[in-house]
């Protein structure tokens, strides 16, 4: 009861000023109104007496001195009324008037904190706070509740899809379910199905994926793992999912989706300070084009006033840094050929960067366009399927990487294989650029003249591909 009176008691101590304030400004407007009745009458006196001293009623000396007493009382007079003289003209409130404004202004903010406040909520310290926070963490909704309250996923058909398509899924569906112990066909089933939007059968293909590998699961394969849990759960991250972040943490501490989700599920667990912690520590390693920065830019602010902090976002940085001043000047000064050489080589370089040490998304999507620039199709295809097994658990990446694949022309895959047959004829042509054995298509099953949905890893068999008549898979070496 004393949280109620104690606001009680504070409205009605307002009300009770604002009312002194406007009958202070009521008394203050009667005594101007005396004052000036005052100043009239002396002037009229003044008047009266040079009135009487021009027709000689009264003498001289006597004039004098009741002019100068008038005038004394004249110049009181007027001090008087500009003390009670206001600023401002005061409002002319009638009682009734503001009766009504002091009482709404008692009974409005009560109003308003019984409707939309907890009366009867007791105080809570910090310490009983983060105690109620980890209950709610511990005892939230497992996975199999969470997927019960959410909707089922529509993903629409893929447009460039076979025909046969679903025909195809479901042998890989059936050799998967002859085979369990088929790692390859597993982790097949997985992304496909997660490319469906079947997240549940796809997290159930990954949890044989994680038992099959045992101690050699990566961080990879646990990260793909909650991806799809928590996708399945409409982006609730469960009990289930936090256990896979957790083991992804421990084979990585510096892995970028786990941390994201971690933070993601103390946000939705009443500990934005902590989300916070771990966002803005993500935002400031970067790389900015990272799958994962443009959905903490999306929630950190409200992160951080939740949490009580001050917090402007850091400025994004630029990731891909183009050809120096120096590159460009030494360009300038060479031929076509050797123009073309270096061209080749910076992508090469950057080729051999992303294979040795790994890249962001953005990176890979700007070799895949460079090598289609170049006029070599195959291997812009090639690293396009290397770059979805890489990003496989990051669904904004892999859309990255298909949107770079789109741009590739098929004019330009034609007019690669007409100049590699030219330089098999003649002496003069230009010699074929040498393969990378790991990512060129002449290796491995062709795909540059297929079209699949964006969601199925090129670089690995496609359904038709590990599907034979005997509807088993096979393990591609």
């Amino acid at each position: 009861m004393l949280e109620w009176i104690i606001p009680a008691l504070m409205s009605l101590a307002v009300a009770l000023m604002i009312g002194l304030s406007v009958l202070r400004a009521r008394d203050a407007a009667g005594a101007g109104e005396d004052a000036g009745q005052d100043l009239a009458l002396y002037r009229k006196q003044l008047d009266d007496v040079a009135r009487d001293r021009a027709r000689g009623t009264i003498p001289e000396d006597e004039a004098e001195r009741l002019r100068a007493e008038i005038a004394r009382r004249l110049i009181a007079a007027d001090t008087r009324a500009a003390r009670a003289r206001p600023e401002r003209e005061p409002l002319r409130l009638r009682p009734a008037l503001v009766a009504f404004l002091l009482a709404a202004l008692v009974a409005l903010p009560l109003g308003l904190y019984a409707r939309i406040g907890a009366p009867g909520y007791g105080d809570l310290a910090l310490g009983d706070r983060l105690d109620m926070a980890r209950e709610r963490r511990e005892g939230r909704p497992d996975q199999r509740t969470a997927e019960a309250e959410v909707p089922p996923i529509a993903v629409p058909q893929q447009e460039d899809a076979p025909a046969d398509f679903e025909t195809l899924i479901e042998k890989l569906r059936l050799a998967v379910l002859e085979r369990p112990d088929d790692l390859e066909g597993q982790q097949l089933l997985a992304r496909n199905e997660a490319a469906l939007g079947n997240f549940r059968a796809a997290y159930k293909a990954q949890e044989e994926v994680l038992s099959l590998k045992g101690d050699e699961a990566t961080a990879a394969d646990f990260i793909a793992y909650a991806d799809m849990l928590i996708l399945a759960a409409g982006g609730y991250v469960s009990p289930e999912a936090e256990e896979a972040l957790r083991a992804a943490l421990a084979r990585d501490p510096e892995n970028g989706p786990a941390r994201y989700y971690m933070g993601l599920m103390m946000r939705q667990n009443d500990r934005p300070d902590v989300a916070f912690r771990l966002w803005d520590r993500l935002l400031r390693d970067g790389p900015e084009d990272a799958a994962w920065i443009p959905p903490i830019r999306a929630q950190i602010d409200r992160a951080a006033q939740l949490a009580g902090i001050d917090y402007d976002q850091p400025a994004p940085a630029d990731t891909l840094a183009g050809p120096s001043a120096e590159d460009i000047a030494d360009a300038a000064n060479l031929s076509e050929a050797a123009r073309a050489e270096m061209v080749r080589g910076m992508v090469s370089r950057l080729s051999d960067r992303l294979a040795t040490q790994g890249g962001s998304p953005e990176e890979w999507a700007r070799l895949i366009r460079a090598y289609g620039v170049l006029g070599d199709t195959a291997r812009a295809r090639a690293i396009a399927a290397e770059a979805r097994q890489v990003f496989a658990a990051v669904p904004e990446a892999i859309d990255r990487i298909a949107a770079a694949e789109a741009s590739l022309s098929e004019d330009t895959a034609e007019d690669t294989a007409e100049s590699a047959e030219g330089g098999e004829a003649g002496e003069d042509a230009e010699e074929p650029v040498e393969r990378d054995p790991a990512r060129d298509p002449d290796e491995a099953p062709d795909r540059a003249t297929e079209t699949s949905p964006p969601a199925i890893p090129p670089s690995a068999p496609g359904p038709e591909q590990m599907i034979g008549d005997d509807a088993t898979p096979e393990v591609s070496q």
